[in-house]
């Protein structure tokens, strides 16, 4: 058996699924993380968007391109990205979650919280991709352990992705082109968490809500921010931690990319 490198751990700050067509700061710094890292034998990815009450993996062979937004351009919808699925991936995840139950799910596919990123990352779509559900139902502390569960993926190959974003108040969004500075708020969390990663003191970020009325203003609904649980739960004893895209978007969405390894 060859032996194979270490992947690293990634979350990404996927913003405005817009990014999938356009050419900005995020999205260059997304195709040098790409053409970066060992190419992955698949990529593993717990996305935003799918987040329903239970855990599910994509297990079909073509996952379709799911355009899950409305109020975009017509060409956002034209965007497909044909990576095939890996069904031995899927079941691999099964084992290495039990007892937690894990539907092997044959009707979703890769959403916008995936794609947007991976067709930059990945912009052959010749990586086999796996999207593992959110269990709304579950604390982050669930989360965070499922995460922890992940890790012997690293050492098989698997690129082990998060989509989301640290600080996501669509409330507090601004829809216009012109450009806004971030809320004090938005600024004061993210610049928190990082201390939190870089210091590897993970329990306030599992515990987020426990970071006062910043924390609740930044991350009002969960969905956003547990994709970066399940990376940090995969961190190892002396693994460092950097931050290759940082930026906010709107003034309350950052896009701040948080490397494991």
């Amino acid at each position: 058996m060859t032996m194979t490198e270490t992947m690293p751990a990634i979350f990404f700050g996927h913003g405005n699924p817009m990014n999938a067509l356009l050419a900005n700061g995020y999205t260059e710094s997304w195709a040098n993380i790409g053409a970066g890292i060992p190419r992955p034998r698949a990529v593993l990815c717990v996305s935003a968007h799918w987040y329903l009450p239970g855990t599910a993996v994509t297990a079909m062979p073509a996952p379709r391109t799911i355009h899950d937004f409305g109020g975009f351009p017509r060409e956002l919808y034209e965007v497909n990205y044909p990576a095939p699925g890996s069904p031995e991936l899927a079941s691999r995840l099964r084992d290495l979650l039990a007892p937690v139950p894990v539907g092997l799910d044959m009707g979703w596919g890769l959403d916008h919280g995936t794609w947007s990123v991976l067709c930059h990352v990945f912009p052959e779509a010749d990586v086999p991709v796996v999207q593992l559900s959110i269990d709304e139902t579950q604390p982050a502390a669930f989360h965070y352990e499922v995460g922890k569960r992940l890790a012997p993926l690293r050492d098989e190959g698997v690129l082990i992705v998060g989509s989301g974003n640290l600080v996501h108040n669509l409330h507090t969004y601004a829809w216009g082109r012109h450009k806004v500075e971030p809320f004090d708020w938005a600024v004061r969390f993210e610049e928190r968490a990082r201390q939190l990663l870089l210091a590897r003191d993970h329990a306030p970020l599992v515990n987020y809500e426990s970071l006062g009325r910043d924390a609740l203003l930044s991350a009002p609904t969960p969905d956003h921010y547990l994709p970066l649980i399940y990376i940090i739960a995969l961190q190892r004893e002396g693994e460092q931690v950097t931050f290759p895209v940082e930026g906010f978007d709107g003034g309350s969405i950052s896009m701040l990319t948080v490397r494991i390894g």
